[in-house]
């Protein structure tokens, strides 16, 4: 994790289901309830997914909470939020979320060091069952690894 980054939420299932190929970092288009309910850390990622729209990049399903003292100008919790990327990255992502069978993740919402909200996207590729029992098999073995060490010396 980079210096100076405030994590507001976190997907914990993506790298469980997914091999994370590559991050990359996204601007997020908020209304400003919803700024002050993710300085509060009212946000969830857990059923979270990022895809295509019009041509452009859409954050889907990701929950952020109303901001009470917002009243009547409030948010919708699970509305579509833009991404905010170059034009060339949309297009190489929407491409290959389309031919190589890639899958748009989100990874986590923080506020970077100028106190932007950010969010990081992983370009992935889903898991099969028997590559998370070796995944848990491997987590397993490092685990007793460890203690074995930690027991001789």
């Amino acid at each position: 994790m980079a210096q100076g980054r405030k994590v507001v939420a976190r997907n914990r299932r993506a790298t469980h289901d997914y091999f994370i190929e590559e991050r990359l970092e996204a601007g997020l288009l908020l209304q400003g309830s919803e700024v002050k309910s993710l300085r509060n850390g009212r946000a969830s990622l857990g059923e979270a997914y990022a895809g295509e729209s019009g041509g452009e990049l859409y954050l889907f399903n990701a929950h952020i909470s109303e901001y009470a003292a917002a009243n009547r100008f409030g948010h919708e919790p699970r509305r579509p939020r833009k991404l905010l990327l170059h034009r060339r990255q949309v297009e190489r992502l929407t491409g290959l979320a389309r031919r190589a069978g890639y899958t748009l993740v989100p990874l986590s919402i923080y506020f970077n060091e100028r106190g932007l909200a950010k969010l990081e996207l992983g370009l992935a590729k889903g898991k099969r069952k028997a590559d998370r029992r070796e995944d848990v098999k491997r987590r397993d073995w490092e685990r007793q690894r460890a203690r074995l060490l930690r027991e001789q010396g």
